[in-house]
């Protein structure tokens, strides 16, 4: 039995100010990488980050980041739970703890890839919230 007493509370949901999402794709996965982009934009209105062809910050492969408010993802998340084809996706909340956020609290879709959160901060300012780069004209 679990002593309650000396565990610590459960953490707030208002940590959460944001998400990520990290699309990991190869040379021989690239196209469907542009293809599941161009989806998402037509789709979820979100900020699309740059393609990173090789390896960038805690990610050991190239990837583009989609970066979406709270309130996006009861529908980008299972739409990509759907739609990700051969791709990996890290989806992780944005708090004050990005090391955190990277490797204890994220969840994966698709097959999980090596992060290597350690070099991420502790503790850092929460993102501010961000406008959306995408106009959607589809429904999800």
């Amino acid at each position: 039995m679990i002593d309650s007493s000396t565990a610590p509370p459960p953490r707030s949901l208002s940590e959460i100010t944001s998400f990520h999402a990290h699309v990991y794709y190869d040379p021989t996965t690239r196209s469907e990488a542009e293809r599941l982009r161009a989806w998402i934009d037509e789709r979820f209105s979100v900020t699309l980050g740059r393609w990173h062809d090789v390896k960038v910050g805690p990610h050991d492969q190239a990837m583009f980041q989609i970066a979406f408010a709270v309130d996006v993802f009861p529908t980008l998340v299972p739409w990509l739970m759907l739609n990700h084809g051969r791709l990996s996706i890290l989806v992780h909340p944005n708090t004050n703890n990005p090391r955190r956020d990277h490797s204890a609290n994220p969840l994966w879709i698709g097959q999980p890839l090596a992060v290597r959160a350690e070099g991420l901060p502790d503790e850092s300012a929460t993102e501010p919230p961000l406008s959306p780069n995408t106009r959607p004209v589809k429904p999800a």
